[in-house]
């Protein structure tokens, strides 16, 4: 069978997406593709004048329509909200939410609320803009919600007693917890999306190795960085390859509920992309629901009760 690609891809007139963090990489690659292919996009992005001039980029660069940009900070539940209220009042529907957005192993620091950046970033930032959003895609027909992990997630563990790393920061820790928690967030989503009759699908994916922005704090490593520059060489893909997995998961009409999309390729580095299995701890029912309300204490959103 041929490998999926771009090609694949059904025409998208009509839908309507928000794709987090697509001012560059990844999230920029998966906006201009939907755009491409007839989307109205939105670019859901922390800072407005890099956010205008990737619509500019976009729309020079094969938009059906005009890209739509709406401000929206992860680190701060505020602009969260502010953000979901203004995506409600402009549209009437949404087929696609990307939860792209993220940061990787930055030095120690805390979102507007507290959390470990990371987390409350990658994890809680999106768990409070998908609640916040539930309402719309639940009633707009084979709405799906992606959200993007990572393959280190495989080494990531719930640090339930000290979640935000008040007893001592590992960054790389830090980075595979959040991404674990993304799967974790993602199954119990679809478990209660599919318990309360939604056709509404909660997928995942991971880009591989994809050499992008998001490396930069890796890469700024002396230590590492010769043997980084050397491996990325050999296992890393371009944005657009990275992007693959995450459409896939939005646009193919075989995906299951549930499902999980990365590279194909040695050690899901780079390649085409296909299902692929999750950690054990991701498929933790008790560790899925705990997340779950904690979530819903740390961010005040509820939803699908």
């Amino acid at each position: 069978m041929r490998a999926w690609g771009l090609t694949h891809l059904p025409d998208l007139s009509g839908k309507k997406a928000v794709v987090t963090g697509a001012t560059s990489g990844i999230g920029f690659e998966t906006a201009k593709v939907l755009a491409q292919r007839g989307a109205e996009v939105w670019l859901a992005c922390r800072d407005p004048i890099k956010a205008r001039l990737a619509a500019e980029r976009l729309e020079t660069q094969g938009a059906a329509l005009p890209i739509r940009v709406v401000a929206l900070d992860l680190a701060s539940l505020q602009s969260v909200r502010e953000c979901a209220e203004s995506l409600r009042r402009q549209l009437p529907r949404l087929d696609l939410l990307i939860n792209n957005a993220g940061v990787m192993v930055p030095p120690y620091s805390l979102t507007r609320e507290g959390f470990e950046l990371q987390f409350g970033t990658n994890h809680l930032g999106h768990f409070a803009l998908t609640g916040q959003l539930i309402s719309l895609l639940r009633t707009t027909r084979n709405a799906r919600i992606v959200t993007v992990s990572s393959v280190v997630h495989h080494f990531g563990t719930m640090n339930f007693d000290d979640l935000h790393w008040q007893r001592g920061y590992h960054p790389v820790r830090a980075y595979a917890q959040s991404k674990l928690a993304n799967l974790l967030f993602t199954y119990e989503l679809q478990r209660r999306l599919q318990t309360a009759g939604s056709e509404t699908l909660a997928v995942a994916a991971h880009p591989g190795w994809a050499r992008t922005e998001l490396l930069r704090h890796v890469q700024s490593n002396v230590l590492v960085g010769w043997l980084f520059k050397l491996a990325q060489r050999f296992l890393s893909q371009d944005a657009r390859g990275g992007a693959l997995p995450g459409l896939r998961a939005a646009a193919d009409p075989r995906v299951a509920p549930g499902d999980f999309y990365g590279p194909d390729g040695f050690l899901q580095s780079k390649g085409a992309p296909v299902r692929v299995n999750s950690s054990t701890a991701s498929r933790n029912r008790a560790w899925q629901q705990r997340l779950w309300q904690i979530s819903e204490e740390l961010t005040g959103v509820r939803y699908l009760d």
